[in-house]
C-alpha cells in the first residue's frame, strides 16, 4: 500500500511516498481503509524527533484519520465491514487504573497514532475497535479527519480541565491553528461572554470572527496585551488559551484577571522560558496543562460536529501523493484550519 513515511528523524527531506506492507491486525482490532487524513504540527515535531521518541522506521505519519472498515479481528462486534468510521487516534492500556476510571488519556500506556505508533497517512491502518465511532452519511471523511485530534484536544482543555463557565471571557492566542479554531467554537458553544482572538493576518481574524470571536486583535508588534487590557476595562480575562509558549506566556499571564486560568496543550514557539512569579501568587493565577482527551470526550465533541453545532475548518485538500508538499506548506505556517490528505 502507499503511505507517506519518514525514513529517519530530520528535515522534510526525510519524507517520501513509499510502498509499505498492509498492517496485520489481531483480536479486538479492525483494518480501516483510510479515506482522509489530516495534518497537525505534531507531524513536524515527530519528524524532528526528541530523545525519548523511539520509532520503527520507516514511520507512517498522521494522527487524524477517517475511513471505511474493511476487515475485523476476533471478538469485534461493535462495527461491521463497510461501516464509515471516525477514528480516535489515542491508545491506552484499557485495564490500568486511569482507563478504568474513565481517564484514559492519563494511562501509563497512553500513546498517539502517528506519534508513537504508525499513523494514517496510508491507504490502510489497523485500529482498536473501541477507537471507532460510526460516521453519519452526511459528514464527509475530510471533515471527520480534520476535526478529531484538534476538537478532542480543545474540548478536554477548555471544558474538562479549564471548567469554562457561561459568561466567562476567553482569550485565544492565534487565529488560524486547528486547536485554536476549535477552541473559539467551543467557547462560543459554552456561552463565553466575550471571545478575544489575537491573529497574524486580517484573513485569519475574519475567519475567527465568523466562528464566534467577538474581539479581534491584530498581533502587530506584539503589544496585544495592552489591547486586551483596554478592551476589558483594565480587568483582564478569565481564561487564556496559549499554545505558543515562550514568546507569549508573559503577556498571556498579564492578560488574566485575578483568579484567571492559563490553558496550554502545546508550545509551538518554544517550551522553556521564564516568567514573573509575582504575577502568579499576586493575582492567584493557575496554569493548567492538558494532553488530548478521553474516549468519552471524543464521543461528546464528535457528536457536536455530527449535529452541526461545531464545524471542521479545512484549508486545503491534497491527494496522498502530495503529502510531502502539504507538510512543507504546514511548516511555512500560512494555514487557517487543517490541511487534509485524501486517498
Amino acid at each position: 500500500m502507499k503511505a507517506v513515511v519518514m525514513k529517519q528523524h530530520g528535515t522534510l527531506e526525510q519524507i517520501q511516498v513509499s510502498d509499505v506492507p498492509v498492517p496485520e491486525f489481531g483480536p479486538g482490532e479492525v483494518l480501516v481503509e483510510i479515506k482522509a487524513a489530516a495534518l497537525n504540527r505534531l507531524d513536524l515535531w515527530v519528524l524532528a524527533g526528541w530523545p525519548s521518541l523511539r520509532l520503527h522506521m520507516p514511520h507512517i505519519l498522521g494522527s487524524d484519520g477517517a475511513g471505511i472498515v474493511r476487515a475485523v479481528g476476533d471478538g469485534v462486534s461493535r462495527v461491521r465491514i463497510g461501516d464509515r468510521v471516525a477514528i480516535n487516534p489515542t491508545l491506552s492500556d484499557p485495564e490500568d487504573e486511569f482507563s478504568l476510571s474513565g481517564r484514559d488519556n492519563l494511562s501509563d500506556g497512553f500513546a498517539v497514532m502517528g506519534e508513537h505508533a504508525p499513523g494514517f497517512f496510508a491507504e490502510y491502518q489497523k485500529v482498536p475497535a473501541r477507537n471507532l465511532l460510526p460516521l453519519p452519511a452526511h459528514v464527509s471523511f475530510e471533515a471527520a479527519a480534520a476535526a478529531s485530534l484538534v476538537f478532542l484536544t480543545a474540548w478536554h482543555s477548555l471544558v474538562v480541565r479549564g471548567r469554562l463557565q457561561a459568561g466567562e471571557e476567553v482569550l485565544v492566542i492565534g487565529a488560524g491553528g486547528g486547536v485554536n479554531t476549535a477552541a473559539i467554537q467551543i467557547a462560543r458553544l459554552a456561552g463565553a461572554g466575550r471571545i478575544f482572538v489575537v491573529g497574524s493576518t486580517p484573513e485569519k481574524l475574519a475567519e475567527a470572527g465568523r466562528l464566534g470571536a467577538t474581539d479581534l486583535i491584530p498581533r502587530g508588534d506584539g503589544d496585544w496585551g495592552r489591547a486586551v487590557f483596554q478592551l476589558t476595562g483594565r480587568r483582564g480575562v478569565d481564561i487564556v488559551v496559549d499554545n505558543v509558549g515562550a514568546p507569549t506566556y508573559h503577556t498571556s499571564l498579564r492578560s488574566l484577571k485575578k483568579g484567571g486560568r492559563l490553558l496550554t496543550v502545546g508550545n509551538t514557539g518554544g517550551a522553556k522560558f521564564e516568567f514573573d512569579n509575582r504575577l502568579m501568587f499576586g493575582k492567584h493565577l493557575s496554569i493548567i496543562g492538558s494532553t488530548m482527551g478521553t474516549h468519552q470526550d471524543f464521543r461528546t465533541v464528535m457528536g457536536l460536529l455530527f449535529s452541526g453545532r461545531l464545524e471542521a475548518i479545512v484549508d486545503t485538500v491534497y491527494p496522498l501523493e502530495e503529502g510531502p508538499r502539504a507538510l512543507s506548506r504546514l511548516e511555512e505556517g500560512d494555514v487557517t484550519g487543517k490541511l487534509v490528505l485524501t486517498l
